[in-house]
């Protein structure tokens, strides 16, 4: 009885010991009158989104930090190899490298300390597609990103100020030419 009482107390010492993380969903949808090919590190990979189309990535619980950028005048073929005038990321549609510059970035970490999710919009590798990022619940900050108008953004580095958080657990919007 002493031996079960013992591994009990332990078990549930262990299970308070992990910290749960949540998935989240990224509504991605492109407003802009030319298609927009977006991109996503480190789960999702890539794809078309013609005007007024909408893709939900599901970022798995346990995914620490990303980023989900546009790309411009891209040209695939059917093994998903070809180019983009902004934004490629070596050749492919299913991205694993960051994008090249000029790129908008919606960058997130997500389940961090004190069960936040932190979330911006950067600049630092240029600009090639006016974004919104908000998220869906919880009341948090939305941030946007218009053409030579990004006073919500990073725009060097050491710019520590951009950086917002929301409760994890909640899901996100990117809006391409809001």
């Amino acid at each position: 009885m002493k031996i079960l009482k013992s591994l009990s107390v332990l078990s549930l010492l262990l299970a308070l010991s992990f910290t749960f993380t949540e998935a989240a969903r990224f509504d991605i949808t492109n407003r802009c009158s030319y298609t927009v090919w977006p991109a996503a590190l480190p789960a999702g990979g890539g794809r078309r989104l013609n005007s007024g189309q909408t893709w939900s990535l599901n970022v798995p619980a346990g995914t620490t930090s990303g980023r989900i950028w546009g790309r411009t005048n891209c040209n695939f073929d059917k093994s998903g190899r070809g180019s983009c005038r902004t934004g490629g990321c070596g050749g492919v549609l299913q991205c694993k490298l960051s994008g090249a510059k000029p790129t908008t970035l919606a960058e997130f970490s997500l389940n961090q300390a004190n069960n936040l999710d932190y979330y911006d919009i950067s600049v630092i590798d240029g600009f090639n597609i006016p974004m919104a990022f908000r998220p869906t619940s919880n009341g948090c900050a939305s941030l946007r990103c218009a053409a030579a108008r990004c006073p919500a953004a990073y725009l060097f580095p050491a710019d520590n100020t951009k950086t917002h958080s929301c409760r994890s657990g909640t899901n996100y919007k990117i809006v391409f030419c809001p």
